[in-house]
């Protein structure tokens, strides 16, 4: 989520800013990455939940992440293992974090990743709730996964959303995207759309064959 939201920071980062007790008390857009500084420090659980009253679950899940983060930046490039690597990516570390901790570069830790074949499983998110098998198109990849729930038989257009909108730029970057949809399917091709703002019209159900 940190990732989507700024393309400049590697996710939860725990050296984008240093550990600030009153920066911990009040809940705004750069706090969390005071949080991981904190986890960092070994700041505890009940100490991080007293500042933030953030819940201790949440606060625990965290806490994962950075101890994970002290585990892959205490291997060098040429020794991390498979099973590392598949764990790293399946708690959400991306290419280019693991790329930093380990001292290496993002092109290659993806090269060493496909040489182990560790990639990612599509899978469908589940909008009945199990009540009955769900069809929906709605598609999402994740390294937690041992089969795909969908075959790719090809012959599919790719259509790239233009993500996260803040506050001022224009629902026009969302229409570019409806309109080649829309074109595409006056043309009878089939359609995939990757796009990771849900509240856009480009993400509805109905404008692709297929939605990441």
């Amino acid at each position: 989520a940190l990732r989507m939201v700024d393309e400049n920071v590697n996710g939860f980062d725990p050296y984008i800013k240093p550990v600030n007790e009153n920066e911990l008390r009040e809940p705004t857009d750069k706090r969390m990455f005071v949080l991981a500084a904190a986890l960092k420090q070994s700041y505890t659980v009940t100490k991080l939940y007293e500042l933030t009253k953030i819940d201790r679950w949440f606060l625990e899940k965290f806490k994962n992440i950075v101890e994970y983060y002290k585990v892959l930046e205490s291997i060098n490039s040429g020794s991390i293992t498979h099973e590392i690597l598949k764990s790293a990516k399946q708690m959400g570390f991306s290419d280019k974090q693991i790329a930093v901790a380990i001292k290496s570069t993002e092109l290659a830790v993806r090269k060493l990743r496909e040489e182990f074949k560790i990639t990612p499983f599509v899978k469908q998110i589940d909008t009945v709730a199990a009540e009955w098998p769900a069809s929906t198109n709605y598609l999402y990849l994740t390294y937690n996964g041992s089969t795909h729930d969908l075959q790719f038989p090809g012959e599919f257009i790719m259509v790239l959303g233009s993500g996260v909108y803040r506050i001022g730029s224009s629902v026009e970057f969302d229409w570019c995207a409806v309109g080649c949809l829309r074109e595409l399917k006056n043309q009878h091709k089939k359609t995939i759309m990757v796009n990771y703002n849900p509240e856009t019209v480009s993400t509805d159900y109905d404008m692709s064959d297929r939605l990441y």
